[in-house]
């Protein structure tokens, strides 16, 4: 990659964090802990004038006593008016890129409006990016950089995020740690007063360790700049947008929250579209699609089959395939002919394949590989995984456990969920069709064996059927935009 601001952001030298404090409460202890915590390989300082050492740093009183051109990042954690100060001498010290997560400007009324736009026209002079102010933090797993003053910090993976709002930041990798499908980059921009939303999506679009980029944003700014970049970004990566403040009430506390101004939700949900990104209502529905897309390959048609060990499962999913842009064929004569040769004559000849529990130990995996190689199936829902691991969670922990000599029988269930969700994991990195697993379990035991080998298998494990198939369905229409757009 070609150096540019947001490296120095992303990929530092070094860091310092100035306003370290030995307050556990605080920004400047919390940012100082992270980054040592986080296991960052390059430099490391922290500025303190009263205390000589903080979480075995030994502090300098200033920024002025970092040694010149040993950082290339500085985390402010100061009051508002100690800012340009600070950004001057980071200048001066060779550093060319800082983080402010200190608050009280623009999203505080008038004057701190007039303050912020002083300090990025300081920052502009002196050669500077500034991310923030108002901002919780940045986080770079494959710099091992965890530069943010909360928590989680999340594994490493492929999905990007920026956002207006550093709770939601925090929400996206919450959502990383618990499904195992992590996180490349991810930065609160908070009132983005010099670089925003879609100038962190510029450069995640190019970034090696980005599969798939998710945003929420507040406020747009110029419209036509705003879209052409969302455009730029979804021709290179599939781009997933949330969008808050869209109620008058709404606008109202974007207003207060990173002084976002309001825009037309009509308007701004056509430009999404026109410009190839997926608009999702909630968060959940965002990260769903995301890890969809960068744990997927896109499917190359609508027709969808539902593969379940069990009826209910597959009655939701088919209602929820029905709902969709997607097309829940009829079941071709040779797959039931093929399955007949599987499960006995109870199974529900139709798709969704119910096979009523009427499977033996490689059905599964027999059924998942027919499914997923025939010429007419585009994409597979596949439920009710976890099921025999679930009883073995309830063997091991009842009371005959022991007595009843239940420990190889609950491993078989344990290994077989695992084959389970490997051969989803297989059969679609074989094919390059999607194959999505659904189950609760993911939610509600996700050391299950089942949700647990699909992490395992760098995929996602949607936690309902109708979840699956909304992120199907945007994957889908990503790929229909790609190919008419795109070619």
């Amino acid at each position: 990659m070609t150096s540019t601001p947001f490296d120095l952001l992303f990929n530092p030298r070094g860091i310092v964090v100035a306003g370290a404090s030995t307050h556990p409460g605080k920004f400047g202890f919390v940012a100082l802990h992270n980054v040592l915590a986080g296991g960052f390989s390059g430099r490391i300082f922290a500025t303190n004038p009263d205390q000589p050492t903080i979480l075995g740093i030994n502090t300098l009183s200033s920024v002025d006593e970092v040694p010149d051109g040993a950082a290339d990042l500085v985390m402010v954690c100061t009051p508002p008016s100690t800012c340009p100060d600070i950004l001057r001498s980071a200048a001066d010290r060779g550093i060319g890129a800082a983080f402010i997560a200190s608050g009280g400007f623009r999203e505080a009324g008038a004057e701190g409006a007039q303050a912020e736009e002083q300090l990025i026209e300081l920052a502009d002079s002196l050669g500077m990016v500034v991310a923030g102010p108002n901002g919780q933090g940045l986080i770079s797993t494959p710099a091992k950089l965890a530069a943010q003053i909360v928590a989680p910090v999340p594994p490493p993976g492929p999905i990007a995020v920026a956002s207006q709002s550093g709770n939601l930041v925090s929400a996206f990798m919450n959502y990383a740690v618990h499904s195992g499908v992590g996180i490349s980059r991810a930065v609160s921009a908070g009132n983005a007063a010099m670089v925003g939303v879609v100038d962190y999506l510029g450069w995640f679009a190019k970034d090696p360790f980005t599969k798939a980029m998710a945003a929420y944003v507040e406020g747009v700014g110029d419209g036509r700049q705003f879209a052409g970049a969302i455009r730029e970004a979804a021709e290179a990566k599939p781009v997933v947008l949330v969008k808050g403040g869209i109620t008058p009430r709404g606008a109202q506390a974007a207003a207060s929250h990173t002084g976002a101004l309001a825009t037309d939700d009509r308007v701004f949900d056509g430009m999404v579209r026109q410009c190839g990104a997926i608009r999702a209502a909630t968060i959940e529905e965002a990260y769903d699609a995301v890890a969809a897309f960068a744990t997927q390959p896109l499917p190359t048609g609508p027709r969808t089959l539902v593969l379940s060990s069990a009826g209910g499962w597959g009655v939701i999913a088919a209602d929820a395939v029905s709902n969709s842009g997607l097309e829940l064929i009829s079941l071709p004569a040779d797959l039931e002919s093929a399955i007949d040769g599987l499960v006995p004559p109870r199974w529900s000849r139709n798709n969704p394949i119910d096979l009523a529990g009427g499977e033996s130990r490689d059905t599964i995996p027999e059924a998942i590989n027919l499914v997923a190689d025939h010429p007419e199936v585009d994409a597979v829902i596949y439920l009710g995984m976890g099921i025999q691991a679930n009883t073995a969670s309830h063997l091991r922990s009842g009371p005959f456990f022991e007595s009843a000599d239940l420990a190889r029988i609950c491993e078989y269930h344990e290994r077989q969920d695992g084959r389970f969700a490997a051969a989803a994991a297989e059969a679609s990195r074989r094919t390059g069709k999607p194959i999505l697993a659904a189950t609760e379990l993911a939610v509600t035991q996700p050391g299950n064996a089942g949700p647990a080998t699909m992490a395992a298998e760098s995929r996602y494990c949607f936690p309902s059927a109708d979840r699956a198939v909304r992120a199907l369905h945007h994957l889908w229409w990503h790929a229909r935009w790609r190919r008419r757009h795109l070619g």
